[in-house]
């Protein structure tokens, strides 16, 4: 199963852009912070994601203001020049 529930803030944001299809896209880069426990020892967990929204979710993220928390659900991909990771957002929701 490929699936990923984070809390975040959206740190940086490109400019809508348009797929060869037309449909709109958005990058975009998100940053979670939190407390972890492992092995019975807490730790502070901090990452920064490389993400990408479509269609009218895109739309709707541009107007997301930056630093604001929102909850992000979507999926894992390698990223097309086969550098790294990108979160695919399926769905948000302020928090």
């Amino acid at each position: 199963m490929n699936r990923l529930q984070l809390q975040a803030v959206v740190v940086q944001v490109q400019s809508l852009r348009y797929t060869p299809a037309g449909i709109p896209a958005l990058n975009l880069v998100l940053e979670h912070e939190s407390q972890q426990t492992e092995l019975d020892t807490p730790r502070t967990v901090k990452v920064q994601l490389r993400a990408v929204a479509f269609g009218a979710l895109a739309e709707a993220l541009q107007k997301q203001a930056l630093n604001d928390a929102a909850h992000f659900d979507g999926f894992l991909a390698n990223a097309r020049t086969g550098k790294g990771v990108v979160f695919h957002i399926q769905a948000f929701s302020k928090t």
